[in-house]
């Protein structure tokens, strides 16, 4: 049995997850921490990461070291994604975290990170035909997916925090703020070469912000004992949850059940890709995925070190059937 943990450093979220790989594929998660670190803010158009979310994240990072060293014989992946991709003192923050915490982090470029998805969810959600759609904090990732093959995967630079942060206000969203937000975000999705090929597929979606799309839905329905993955709702509802969110201050925003206090100032920016995606590919259906890079990390590690396919940890728990 091998221990195997993975740090996941996001632009707006740091998370770890330390589990034990057994030798039939199975896997057994022995924990979990996750800490906010918003290491994307104030970035500016210089690209450059504060001083404030270096530290918060450093002290992060302590933590998940420190519950680390409980386990012996661990092997850790430590991978960092959009903040530090786009960041022009990369260098300098890469040196600090291995000089304060020992820690090698690994930035994955864009394609990565989305390939990390595409393995997340196709080990856990049984679908062959979807789009996949992970909006983190400095970007998002889009996985096309035929077949259950990936046959494309693209990272473009918009997430919650720099949407946020270079269009909208920090309390109520005024009409010309959230127009041009869309129309640059409509710009980034109308880059993607390949993207009207998955006109009316459905939709897999990640990431904080999307996941909060899911956890208004079952408050406001009083079914928050469903699991989350694999919870599904129409395009329908989610312009109206949308719409109800739009038309709050941000006092107002979070106090909405099933939308995180911390989020409430950053949720109009980091819904908008998928709101956008929505239209843009004409989708009716969005299925949410708790699964992403970690798990996707963790199964492309368990092949290598097992040469056997993932095993869910207790049967039927991860693996849900969303195809019709």
């Amino acid at each position: 049995m091998k221990k195997f943990a993975i740090i996941d450093l996001g632009s707006n979220s740091a998370r770890m997850t330390i589990s034990e790989i057994h030798p039939d594929g199975s896997y057994e998660v022995l924990e979990r921490m996750q800490e906010m670190v918003r290491l994307s803010n104030n970035m500016g158009p210089e690209k450059v990461l504060q001083k404030p979310e270096i530290d918060r994240t450093i002290k992060a990072l302590e933590g998940f070291h420190a519950a680390i060293q409980k386990y012996d014989d661990i092997k850790v992946r430590a991978v960092a994604t959009a903040a530090v991709r786009q960041a022009t003192n990369q260098a300098e923050f890469l040196a600090l975290v291995h000089e304060k915490i020992g820690i090698e982090l690994e930035v994955l470029t864009g394609e990565q990170e989305a390939h990390y998805d595409y393995l997340g969810v196709i080990n856990t959600l049984n679908v062959s035909n979807t789009l996949i759609l992970d909006t983190g904090g400095a970007s998002s990732e889009l996985i096309f997916v035929v077949d259950k093959e990936s046959r494309h995967e693209v990272s473009i630079p918009v997430g919650a925090v720099n949407i946020s942060e270079d269009f909208l206000e920090a309390n109520k969203i005024t009409a010309p703020s959230l127009f041009k937000a869309f129309t640059a975000v409509d710009e980034r999705l109308s880059s993607i070469p390949w993207l009207r090929q998955a006109h009316e597929f459905p939709l897999v979606v990640l990431g904080g912000s999307n996941r909060t799309l899911g956890k208004i839905s079952r408050r406001a329905k009083h079914i928050q004992d469903t699991p989350l993955h694999g919870y599904r709702i129409s395009s329908e509802e989610a312009f109206g949850i949308y719409t109800d969110i739009l038309g709050k201050d941000l006092e107002e925003r979070r106090k909405v059940p099933g939308l995180a206090k911390e989020r409430g100032d950053i949720i109009v920016g980091g819904l908008m890709p998928l709101m956008a995606l929505l239209r843009y590919v004409d989708a009716n259906k969005i299925t949410f995925s708790q699964a992403g890079i970690r798990e996707g990390i963790l199964f492309e590690k368990i092949n290598q070190i097992t040469g056997e396919t993932v095993i869910d940890p207790e049967p039927g728990a991860m693996t849900v059937d969303i195809d019709d």
